[in-house]
């Protein structure tokens, strides 16, 4: 009988791909993922369908694409109401289940699998409203809360620096680093390891809230880029920019999109990477105590983001958009142990989504296939025990009012469709990986428009929010989320 493999499943929040060093970032410092990525399996198009956290979440707990997971966009207080989780699935097979930090599920503390959790969702506006009834308010959900109130004072709470949880405003962390929930989450984690049931093989979800604002890295991580901030270079501007209706001055502290004044938005790109430096630091301690327990040697660890963010590209902020920073996502399998070595880690370039997780990771520790989900094992693929490729495109799409969209992404092409205004766009990523230059009028490239418009057309078909008459795409002037009123 094959031997059950430990794992640990790092997720962070808001992580665009490009952010990490390995990834292309030459400015950024991240040793320990770069260390996890280099020698092991490091994912280049990876992809979250649906880019805000709880559509996200959706489909990495239950393997499911968004019009099966029933959620496509971001809607607090819907019930996770699912048969199957990698959680439940990983308890079925005799581990285990424990999740350390953010769940953002409905009710706040629903298990969804998991044996145990210690959570710490963020800020969530819907549980911050005083009028929410005693059970789901904050105060009674929220284990990292409970904790820096002990150790702080039953004064402390998460808004004491005065930033909000979506804003672009930046400032160091306001007490010592030992109190950032980043290193709550981590120390929890370890005292997991320290205190684990030795017969039973775990699955330990570390999922971190952070880089996702509040941007207030430590003072050390915040001073690190900082230093560096007169030489950071902004995202060029593309072709297509300045004609959109909201590309002008934005006063608003948390803009979903328009202009901010340049020494702001270098401020908050130095923090966001202080933050995301600031992760990378603690997962190499969460790996020291891994070893000094020696569960490396038995042990596959996965690191990922839910969903990236825009940092000001194309104008824009936060995520939920069809572009490549917010859904183009890091992805890396590390295990030297006993899938790869350090003279043989591979990068990988098939068209992954986070359904594709769950079936990937009870796959990879026991051997099993999970039937009954959409996502697809890629073990087969990293093994080379098959040529044939996961899938040839990923359909990914979020409601976001006027900006709902709708994309195809390929490896070498994205087409979107915005379903409100009608607005179609073409970029050849291949070429033009930042989305610079919009090809749709170009009619050199009207063949493969047409092309990746009917896989979108196929996609959308029979969806009864009516995107699709007469055999063609068909704007929805009310974006109402059909899909989530289930």
């Amino acid at each position: 009988m094959k031997k059950k493999r430990n794992v640990v499943l790092m997720m962070v929040d808001q992580l665009r791909f490009d952010c990490i060093g390995i990834n292309g970032n030459a400015i950024i410092s991240t040793p320990n993922l770069n260390m996890m990525a280099a020698e092991g399996y490091n994912f280049t198009n990876a992809y979250s369908a649906t880019p805000t956290c709880i559509p996200a979440r959706a489909a990495l707990l239950t393997g499911l694409k968004q019009e099966n997971h029933k959620r496509v966009g971001y809607e607090d207080d819907v019930p996770w109401d699912y048969d199957k989780t990698i959680a439940s699935e990983f308890a079925s097979k005799g581990y285990y289940t424990k999740c350390v930090g953010k769940m953002h599920v409905h009710p706040q503390r629903k298990l969804m699998g998991f044996h145990h959790i210690e959570l710490h969702d963020g800020y969530l506006h819907a549980s911050r409203k005083m009028s929410r009834p005693y059970g789901e308010q904050f105060e009674q959900a929220d284990d990292y809360l409970d904790w820096l109130k002990q150790k702080k004072g039953s004064d402390a709470d998460l808004i004491d620096s005065g930033l909000d949880c979506n804003s672009w405003v930046a400032r160091p962390w306001m007490t010592e680093e030992e109190y950032h929930p980043t290193n709550w989450l981590t120390t929890r984690a370890i005292d997991f390891l320290d205190k684990r049931d030795p017969t039973m093989p775990f699955f330990l979800k570390m999922s971190y809230v952070r880089p996702h604002s509040p941007l207030d890295p430590p003072v050390y991580y915040f001073n690190m880029y900082m230093d560096q901030i007169k030489d950071m270079p902004l995202s060029e501007l593309g072709d297509w920019e300045k004609e959109q209706p909201y590309f002008k001055e934005e006063h608003s502290t948390v803009a979903l999109r328009g202009i901010i004044p340049e020494a702001d938005l270098k401020r908050s790109i130095a923090a966001y990477y202080g933050l995301v430096t600031h992760i990378d630091h603690q997962i190499g301690r969460f790996i020291m105590r891994l070893i000094e327990h020696d569960l490396d040697k038995n042990t596959i660890i996965v690191f990922l983001s839910d969903h990236g963010d825009q940092l000001g590209e194309h104008g824009l902020y936060r995520k939920g958009y069809p572009y490549q920073g917010s859904v183009h996502i890091p992805m890396m399998i590390y295990d030297p142990h006993q899938i790869v070595s350090a003279s043989n880690g591979k990068t990988f370039d098939d068209m992954i989504e986070l359904r594709d997780v769950f079936p990937t990771l009870i796959d990879l520790a026991t051997g099993d296939e999970v039937t009954g989900i959409d996502g697809k094992s890629i073990v087969p693929i990293v093994k080379g025990e098959t040529k044939t490729e996961t899938r040839e495109y990923i359909h990914g799409e979020h409601q976001l009012g006027n900006y709902s969209s709708q994309f195809i992404v390929t490896k070498e092409w994205k087409y979107i469709w915005y379903s409100v205004t009608g607005q179609e766009q073409l970029f050849y990523l291949k070429e033009d990986p930042n989305e610079n230059h919009d090809l749709i009028d170009n009619q050199e490239y009207a063949g493969k428009k047409t092309v990746l418009r009917n896989k979108l057309i196929h996609e959308l078909s029979g969806r009864e929010e009516g995107f699709i008459k007469d055999g063609k795409l068909h704007k929805i002037t009310r974006p109402i989320n059909v899909l989530q009123q289930k």
